[in-house]
């Protein structure tokens, strides 16, 4: 299905660098979910090839990739192991939300660059045990004060995605001088900054998305990079599009996996594999609807995001994506465990 979306020799390039990493991901995937183990190695593998830099634009030294390009990178990647995904995504995401618009000056954006290009990895730390979704708006507990020329940040953040691996902290704190929120640039070995080690979840077990505790920190007055305009509302962010990615290349190895085990189980009540039953042959077919439709929805919003003169005609598209597709990728995990039946449920079988 996925040849359809392939539209330049640019993608296929980054796809069958991916693909050459697949056994590799995919060989360290049940392991990295049983015992809740961060995919090091897998992100070592993505720094090495530039995935890191992947959407940073070309005019900062990255490889310039749009929404539609992370897109379908993302879910390849997914398909192969999605704790790596979903957590590089966020890297991806941020990096090209910062670039795209501009939210830094260009100094701090060319610094930073340069970071990137030697391996950072960087993510927003913004959710809250008490404040909830951040896209509810909040007022964090996280806070930063004034003292001569730094800034002193305290608080504690929880899902902070691929925690082991952040290089760089893109922290929300409340800045009470100017009553609003404004966002700090914070290094991984700065003295004050500790993970706390609290992700025990069912599922994405291995993202590592830790609590990160900030303790009397102290940083430049540039580390505030950001203080986004409160009278701007809200904007739309293609960039999360990574998200949704990730769940459809969830759901895309999951029907492959349930389309492969039909044609193999052979139980000695059938002369031949369960694929030949219709009702195992409705559930295939439902599966391939949900994702033709889901498929479909994802890339044509994305290609309509990175088009600028066609992106002012957007309302609710991005957001009907990610539902759109969240709710596919559970229909289709739901059926795809009806085709396999209780194996589904063993821990050494994927599906569970």
């Amino acid at each position: 299905m996925l040849k359809l979306f392939i539209k330049s020799e640019h993608q296929q390039l980054w796809i069958d660098k991916l693909y050459k990493r697949e056994a590799l991901f995919r060989s360290k995937s049940a392991e990295i979910d049983r015992f809740s183990t961060f995919p090091k190695e897998n992100f070592e593998e993505l720094i090495r090839i530039g995935y890191n830099c992947a959407t940073l634009p070309q005019s900062y030294g990255g490889h310039g990739l749009k929404v539609y390009d992370m897109v379908l990178l993302q879910e390849i990647l997914a398909s192969f192991d999605s704790n790596t995904a979903l957590s590089i995504g966020w890297n991806q995401g941020v990096v090209g939300d910062l670039y795209e618009n501009k939210l830094w000056n260009d100094t701090q954006l060319t610094i930073f660059a340069d970071e990137l290009l030697n391996g950072a990895i960087v993510n927003r730390a913004v959710s809250e045990a008490q404040t909830g979704s951040p896209t509810r708006g909040g007022k964090p507990g996280t806070n930063a004060i004034k003292q001569g020329d730094s800034w002193v940040i305290n608080g504690h953040k929880i899902f902070t995605t691929a925690s082991p691996v952040l290089t760089h902290f893109l922290v929300g704190a409340w800045i009470e001088a100017k009553q609003q929120v404004g966002f700090f640039l914070i290094p991984r070995d700065i003295e004050g900054l500790s993970i706390e080690e609290t992700w025990d979840v069912m599922s994405m077990r291995g993202t590592g998305s830790h609590d990160l505790v900030l303790e009397n920190v102290i940083v430049k007055e540039t580390s505030l990079v950001e203080l986004p305009d409160k009278g701007a509302g809200s904007k739309f962010n293609g960039w999360l599009l990574h998200i949704p990615a990730c769940y459809l290349g969830i759901a895309q190895a999951t029907r492959n996996y349930a389309v492969s085990f039909a044609n193999e189980y052979s139980p000695n009540s059938l002369k031949g594999p369960i694929s030949q039953l219709p009702h195992i042959q409705q559930h295939i077919g439902e599966i391939d609807l949900e994702l033709i439709r889901a498929r479909h929805l994802i890339y044509s919003v994305a290609e309509m995001y990175d088009d600028v003169s066609r992106r002012v005609n957007l309302t609710n598209e991005l957001g009907v994506v990610k539902h759109t597709i969240t709710n596919a990728a559970i229909t289709i995990v739901d059926k795809a465990m009806r085709i396999v039946g209780a194996k589904s449920l063993q821990n050494s079988n994927p599906l569970q």
